[in-house]
């Protein structure tokens, strides 16, 4: 019975990771807004149905599409903001940013790019205080209306280039990143300790 049951399990667990990985990747080409269940289904040739057995609403799909990168998200704040000086904060988040931004890049993107997930975001206040932390982390680097600027730039900046290229392997790209968003907001890089 009990072998039954882990393997149900499984089977539970593998359909929902397909249904937010199809997700994804719908909310990537259609937007959020511009992807039904409907089409999630088609793509996995599942009835809409199946689908409701794991989410009830096309909210509840992003949600679950948007919670490992928000978790991930708030270690790199935590991390951040453990730290003392406004730039070596800043210094963390941009690192820890630019390494979201090449690991994840799919989620990346839709969790900065796609107007329709701001909506989900506003709802959520853990989510919306979390993003004002991380904007806030770069902008006081620059505080004022033009360092909230700069910040906006560099995470968008980030959530777009942070897919793979055929020119740059993961390390090069992130190295990439981050020299550009230290450009975008004045910092210079931290001095390496001598061997």
């Amino acid at each position: 019975m009990m072998i039954a049951t882990a393997v149900e399990t499984t089977a539970v667990t593998a359909t929902r990771q397909r249904l937010i990985d199809a997700a994804i990747a719908l909310f990537i080409r259609h937007s959020f807004a511009g992807t039904s269940l409907q089409m999630i289904a088609d793509e996995l040739g599942f009835t809409k149905a199946a689908i409701y057995h794991h989410f009830r609403t096309r909210e509840q799909l992003l949600t679950a599409v948007l919670e490992p990168i928000i978790g991930q998200l708030r270690d790199v704040v935590v991390a951040a903001e453990s730290l003392r000086g406004t730039h070596a904060r800043a210094e963390r988040m941009l690192n820890g940013y630019a390494r979201l931004a090449v690991e994840s890049p799919a989620l990346v993107a839709v969790l900065a790019a796609d107007p329709g997930v701001h909506g989900v975001l506003k709802a959520n206040q853990e989510w919306t205080e979390l993003i004002d932390r991380q904007l806030g982390l770069l902008a006081d680097v620059e505080p004022g209306p033009a360092g909230r600027v700069r910040a906006r730039f560099v995470f968008a900046g980030m959530a777009g280039s942070g897919g793979p290229t055929r020119e740059l392997d993961r390390e090069a790209l992130h190295r990439h990143l981050v020299e550009a968003g230290r450009r975008t907001l004045g910092l210079r890089a931290p001095r390496r300790a001598a061997p």
